[in-house]
């Protein structure tokens, strides 16, 4: 038994010895590749005109605190060089003592500080060595975090944050963030009424064929109501005319309604016959009920539709996509 324990003690630490390296070469990637989309994220802004990177030096970098052991040497020197990259090398300055817990000596006292500058010292330790250079604009903590960076620059002059951002490989946190705030918006535009366009491709394959192309106002006290033009291609073949759909969000968002479609060929024919009769290939006028039933969050869906000229069939919805960039 005794030896049974030593031999598994033996393998855990040899499996621990071994997965150590990786481990810290997968931090340091992920940490790495975060600093690349950050260096990428400020030169888009920079070309956005949001921010004018040279009106931010010289710089003071206030921290480069790395978030593990493994790191510890290489994060502050990537940091830097990352910096570099965005506002110029010789726009850094270091504040070693920024990074250190300060001790002040007073008539009768002695106090340490072990907590975070606030800016008056930032300025004042600018102040007492930079020499004859100009005063620092702008202070930098760039610090490591488990998912990748974070950034925070604030200006000197007023206090003013520039810049307080996390960063990560995939950047999956700006994109939360954007998701919320889209959430956000279309909450407070469903509290007000407004009506919002939508563009619908409604697909039947089997058994019977239908395509057709909506655009709808979403509209009402809750936005549950979905009516505009519709244009078919088949059943009717290039039929024109208007639909409606009520959402209902208590059965996962499920659209029902329908299509009243006018056969354009069959409303030719009918005016250039002398009779009113003819070779048509639709009924003058075609209903179309339809089901919407989305698939979770995504932009597609599955439709079930019947139509008056016997045509029922199953397929796919493609919802709210913009095919050319002037389509609602």
């Amino acid at each position: 038994m005794l030896l049974a324990r030593t031999f598994s003690l033996l393998v855990a630490v040899a499996l621990g010895l071994a997965l150590a390296p990786t481990v810290a070469h997968a931090q340091r990637q992920s940490t790495r590749d975060a600093l690349t989309r950050l260096e990428e994220t400020l030169a888009i802004e920079q070309e956005d005109h949001a921010f004018d990177l040279k009106q931010l030096a010289p710089a003071i970098v206030v921290s480069t605190r790395p978030a593990y052991e493994e790191t510890r040497v290489w994060f502050p020197n990537a940091a830097l060089d990352t910096l570099g990259h965005v506002l110029g090398a010789g726009s850094l300055r270091a504040c070693e003592a920024c990074m250190t817990p300060r001790l002040y000596v007073a008539e009768g006292h002695l106090d340490q500080d072990v907590g975070e500058m606030d800016l008056a010292e930032i300025v004042r330790l600018d102040d007492s060595t930079r020499g004859s250079s100009a005063p620092a604009r702008t202070a930098i903590w760039l610090d490591e975090t488990p998912g990748g960076v974070s950034l925070r620059m604030v200006d000197l002059r007023n206090g003013r944050i520039l810049v307080a951002q996390n960063f990560d490989p995939q950047m999956q946190e700006a994109a939360r963030t954007e998701r919320g705030y889209s959430q956000t918006r279309d909450l407070a535009r469903r509290i007000r009424g407004d009506a919002l366009t939508q563009t619908f491709i409604d697909v039947a394959l089997y058994p019977g064929l239908h395509a057709s192309l909506d655009f709808s106002e979403q509209w009402g006290d809750t936005n549950a109501n979905l009516s505009g033009v519709s244009l078919s291609a088949y059943d009717p073949v290039l039929g024109i005319g208007a639909s409606y759909f009520r959402v209902v969000p208590q059965a996962f968002n499920i659209a029902v309604g329908g299509k009243v479609l006018l056969s354009v060929p069959t409303a030719l024919v009918k005016s250039v016959s002398n009779n009113g009769s003819g070779s048509v290939l639709d009924p003058l006028l075609t209903g179309v009920a339809m089901v919407r039933i989305p698939i979770a969050t995504s932009n597609y869906g599955v439709i079930l539709s019947a139509s008056t000229n016997g045509r029922f069939g199953i397929g796919f919805s493609l919802m709210n996509l913009s095919l050319l960039p002037f389509l609602p």
